[in-house]
């Protein structure tokens, strides 16, 4: 068989609930994928905000995420994953609403904080009610065609950013055709709701009476997967959500230039990722993640050497492109390490010990950039991440884990 039809071969068997999943996260993903791409840029250059109150807003946005995670995890084992993800993405589109439509600092914080808790909320239950959707035989594969559906989603919306040029021709100016963008991508985003709505409710297990939010056994897996996946996270909260405003500071490169530039590395990430499930079989999912971060280490730690704009651009594109390719790995790997009517709760958890070192850590690469210091969140980085890695492999090497596809 060719090594198409094995691709292929790996997403027949998911069940229809779980495709369905994937075509209602496609619209969020596009109006986020333009947010994050283009907010830092958008909260300091257009909207006049400092480095470090853009800084603080992201991270504000971050503290709020972790904040809720937890609680929102166990609601939604225990009252619906659908209604989490329906509540989720209705915050999530009012917030870039917001976000487009002010420029009062105190509002935009709120607006973060709303954020915030739609992160927590999507992030709880879209991968539990996946996982439960597409059941344990088609997990990987299903995590990896979701993650290809977010990321070209994710691609197309950093896209919409050159538009505004467009827009700006018409004389509406700068401003105006970035709030025309938020709010138009907000609007379709909320317009997915409709699809969220038409799936069945998740349900918990019958005869579940734990009075904590993990058992025992699923709790000491996760201990081994979140001080990892902390530390990545305190590294790549460096330089990540500021990649428009640092290629603005390194080469002079406007949104509309950089936003398509790290919009195009999300189109590979998506198409890395339906590759995951030959990944997995071929070396194993611990030795795929392994292997793949390292890979995406050196060339991150590339990417502030790099002489002009394109050479970056594509250093960096490379960065992402393997580093995203562990993603739905790492993600199937949670879900099976934990009880089915836990998966809330345990996805909860590992996102909020993600996003706190995340958030905190981007105010400090804020800083850094703002002061000058534009290699340093790189540096910084390069060494979590490869003391990251050594911790992951140490603790999962020898784990014998069950063969999904």
């Amino acid at each position: 068989m060719s090594v198409v039809g094995l691709a292929i071969g790996d997403y027949k068997g998911i069940p229809k609930e779980a495709i369905y999943l994937v075509y209602a996260s496609f619209l969020p993903s596009l109006a986020m994928g333009m947010f994050y791409i283009d907010i830092s840029y958008f909260l300091t250059t257009v909207q006049g905000l400092s480095d470090v109150l853009m800084g603080t807003i992201i991270m504000v946005m971050g503290i709020t995420a972790v904040a809720t995670s937890i609680p929102l995890g166990v609601a939604a084992d225990r009252y619906g994953r659908k209604r989490s993800l329906v509540i989720g993405n209705i915050l999530a589109s009012c917030s870039i609403v917001t976000f487009g439509l002010t420029t009062n600092y105190l509002i935009l914080l709120v607006s973060a904080v709303v954020g915030g808790i739609s992160q927590a909320a999507f992030n709880a239950a879209g991968g539990a009610l996946l996982a439960e959707k597409a059941g344990d035989e088609n997990r990987t594969s299903a995590f990896s065609l979701y993650s290809f559906a977010n990321s070209a989603a994710s691609g197309l919306g950093s896209f919409m950013i050159p538009i505004m040029l467009g827009v700006e021709s018409l004389g509406l100016g700068i401003k105006n055709a970035h709030v025309m963008l938020y709010v138009s991508l907000g609007l379709l985003s909320l317009s997915s709701t409709y699809l969220m709505l038409k799936m069945s409710e998740s349900k918990r297990p019958p005869g579940s009476k734990r009075r904590g939010v993990l058992s025992k056994r699923s709790m000491k897996m996760l201990a081994r997967y979140v001080v990892p996946s902390a530390i990545v996270a305190f590294g790549a909260g460096m330089f990540v959500p500021l990649m428009t405003r640092w290629l603005y500071l390194k080469y002079g490169a406007s949104d509309a230039v950089s936003g398509p530039i790290l919009g195009t590395s999300s189109f590979l990430i998506g198409f890395a990722s339906l590759t995951t499930p030959a990944l997995a079989r071929r070396f194993g999912i611990v030795k795929a993640i392994v292997l793949t971060q390292s890979m995406s280490t050196l060339f991150m730690l590339a990417t502030p050497l790099s002489p002009n704009y394109l050479v970056a651009s594509a250093t960096y594109i490379v960065r992402a492109f393997l580093m995203n390719m562990s993603s739905p790995l790492q993600q199937s790997l949670i879900m099976g390490l934990v009880a089915h009517d836990e998966r809330g709760a345990a996805s909860g958890i590992s996102a909020a010990l993600w996003r706190l070192p995340n958030s905190l850590s981007t105010r400090i690469g804020a800083a850094l950039m703002g002061a000058g210091m534009l290699a340093e969140p790189f540096y910084l980085a390069t060494v979590l991440y490869i003391v990251s890695i050594t911790i992951f492999w140490l603790a999962f090497r020898k784990m014998k884990l069950q063969s999904t596809t």
